[in-house]
């Protein structure tokens, strides 16, 4: 989802609003009015809460890409740089937390399943993106789907975190990454031990 200048202005007009007023209407035809447009504008600007919440987070999404790159993580290891883009995430939305938290109270919801798999699905996509990852095989898929748990998790620990600088969530995704790198670790022997029980005229068939 691109999300234009003249939208970002708004959706970051609108956060403050929504700590009272939730992902709303009420709190969208504030945000239009403090960035000089009408207030009745807001049924058509955005349909309701949902679209809201999706577009606040793609435009989430974007920032964390730019800081990521003005932050030079390319000789940091994978891991390493995935750690420091999620770091930047949270810090970069430090002050949107009550936002946040109405937008998963949303989304939880039974009928907002597939949005919120979607939102996850895309952030954690431009995770891997912003870290620099050119995977193109099966791991792909696999990198995505464990670091969607991930930082699903982290997301809902910050939540609750009150110590300073989030150094509490930040000790969490390092247990939870651990995690990854053991299960990657483990999938690379199995998948070596398995190729060791294929005769070797049907692995060159398969390479060829």
């Amino acid at each position: 989802m691109h999300i234009d200048d003249e939208t970002a202005q708004l959706l970051d007009a609108l956060v403050p609003h929504v700590a009272f007023e939730g992902w709303t209407h009420k709190a969208l035809g504030h945000a239009l009015a403090e960035v000089g447009r009408d207030p009745a504008e807001a049924a058509l600007v955005f349909a309701g809460g949902g679209e809201m919440i999706e577009a606040y987070f793609a435009l989430a999404d974007d920032r964390m890409i730019e800081a990521a790159r003005a932050a030079g993580l390319e000789t940091e290891r994978l891991t390493a740089r995935v750690r420091a883009v999620l770091a930047l995430r949270l810090e970069q939305t430090a002050c949107d937390k009550e936002a946040i938290r109405r937008a998963f109270a949303w989304l939880s919801l039974p009928l907002q399943a597939p949005r919120l798999a979607r939102i996850v699905a895309a952030s954690t996509d431009a995770i891997w993106y912003a870290a620099g990852d050119k995977s193109a095989d099966f791991s792909w898929y696999t990198k995505r789907a464990s670091l969607g748990a991930v930082y699903l998790a982290t997301l809902l620990y910050w939540l609750n975190d009150t110590s300073p600088d989030s150094e509490n969530t930040l000790a969490f995704l390092d247990r939870r990454l651990a995690g990854i790198g053991r299960i990657g670790k483990l999938r690379h022997a199995a998948a070596e031990r398995l190729g060791g029980l294929i005769p070797a005229r049907l692995r060159q068939g398969a390479l060829g």
